[in-house]
């Protein structure tokens, strides 16, 4: 028989606590002073209690524990191979490649490499039906667990530029999905949240996203994989996964989809700094923190070097690290669905899923996220919440630690720099305004570089 170790204690109601804090505040408005509304107009209280705050909201996270993602840009076939099966020895348990061109031999890239159980993501930035009939073809010859990965309103999305046109580029995910035997969707939801939308945005976007896919695609009953950047805003990220895995199930249905979506969790970008970057290290522990505990299928990290450094080994080794820590020392991986039963964090899970569908559902009534897209509603929404966002950080209020408040000013950087760490600046003809993703800490980061010796 169960022993329930608090019964010998009255309960204490609601009404109870809020009596009590009151009195603490000594006359002090309870609302003013406790009670903070965060960009997404959720109002956030000091506390939750089962009388009051108990949503009993059913998500089904993985059952299996996350996989631990080790992202590779495919330059040089032979090279990307090494790194593969060195990664895949030093603790990654899935690889994702991403392929800039269909000139790549399948066959040499995946040489040697574990197949069976291993899984592997193919992003192509590219759409090309021959190339993905190769990937297929490898894979169910040598009973591969492959998944691509193709992204055409990803693509206008954040280029500005189908990667044809609408008609043609839908002709042939038709066609691919007439003949794949494995997944091929991927949604870049990662997009809007490093341009700057806020936590609601990202899910109604994302929800609309998905949707043109089951609107436009025949046959759309293959695993849908979403990638997703996580910020860090600890207990609200874990719930925007948890939303976005609720909103995704509950639109599915509508159209007979019978999987469940994969999740692909990243650190954001947004809030990564070129100066004190060893703190990126603290950013993007618990950001990963909050999409192991959101119920992410597989979680990549982000080098804490990755702005301005080119791939480099020691970079991706203690990236790595940190989620094998999490997982294997923190024990991460033994509980599924920690997060079920937390008042707060169903609180939480249930206004964002609210508010997300709300969103969804205007962006449908005014023509669909394509629609609104080349209309450029979407931009616009995305770049008032960033401004917002960055007024905060320009004005203190937001804090980056090591770069808006207690910078060192000895740091330097100049000499360090591989890589361009700032929006580039690309003038050409495009269909739509692209979404662009900047971070917070760029116009204060070139001011620092300017004034170096």
């Amino acid at each position: 028989m169960a022993e329930h170790l608090f019964d010998e204690f009255e309960a204490v109601t609601s009404k109870q606590w809020k009596q009590q804090i009151q009195y603490e505040l000594k006359g002090a408005d309870y609302n003013e002073t406790l009670v903070w509304e965060s960009p997404e107009g959720i109002k956030v209280k000091p506390f939750y209690h089962g009388d009051e705050d108990t949503a009993k909201l059913g998500i089904n996270t993985p059952e299996k524990a996350f996989a631990i993602l080790q992202h590779i840009f495919v330059h040089d076939v032979k090279k990307s191979n090494e790194r593969a099966l060195e990664s895949l020895n030093r603790g990654a348990e899935t690889i994702r490649f991403t392929i800039e061109n269909e000139s790549v031999a399948v066959e040499e890239l995946m040489q040697n490499l574990p197949l069976g159980d291993t899984a592997y993501f193919f992003y192509l930035p590219f759409l090309s039906i021959d190339f993905v009939a190769k990937i297929n073809a490898f894979g169910v010859k040598n009973n591969a667990n492959f998944t691509i990965q193709i992204d055409p309103i990803g693509q206008l999305a954040k280029d500005g530029n189908w990667f044809d046109n609408l008609e043609n580029d839908f002709q042939k995910l038709n066609d691919i999905a007439s003949k794949a035997t494995t997944s091929f969707l991927t949604i870049s939801s990662a997009t809007y949240q490093n341009a700057g939308a806020n936590m609601v945005q990202q899910l109604g976007y994302t929800l609309a996203h998905v949707n043109e896919y089951f609107n436009r695609i025949k046959n759309s009953n293959q695993p849908i994989t979403i990638e997703v950047a996580v910020g860090t805003n600890y207990f609200f990220e874990i719930a925007k996964l948890r939303a976005l895995r609720l909103l995704f199930n509950t639109l599915a249905k509508e159209y007979n989809h019978t999987f469940d979506c994969h999740i692909i969790a990243t650190p954001t970008k947004r809030n990564k700094t070129l100066y004190d970057y060893n703190v990126n290290m603290l950013r993007t522990t618990t950001e990963c923190m909050s999409a192991i505990l959101g119920g992410a299928n597989a979680v990549a990290n982000l080098p804490y070097d990755s702005l301005y450094h080119k791939d480099n080994e020691f970079g991706d080794r203690i990236a790595r690290n940190q989620l094998l820590v999490l997982k294997h020392e923190s024990y991460f991986d033994k509980v599924n669905n920690p997060a079920d039963g937390a008042y707060y964090i169903e609180t939480l899970t249930a206004q964002l899923a609210e508010k997300g569908l709300l969103l969804f559902k205007d962006i449908e009534a005014n023509g669909g996220l394509i629609t609104q897209l080349i209309e450029g509603n979407i931009q616009k929404k995305i770049s008032e919440s960033a401004a917002k966002e960055q007024e905060l950080f320009d004005s203190g209020k937001e804090v980056l630690l090591g770069t808006n408040k207690y910078p060192n000013k000895n740091d330097k950087m100049k000499q360090d720099l591989e890589l361009y760490p700032f929006v580039k600046q690309n003038p050409r003809k495009t269909l739509i305004t692209p979404v662009i993703e900047k971070r917070l800490a760029e116009k204060l980061e070139q001011e620092r570089l300017a004034q170096e010796a």
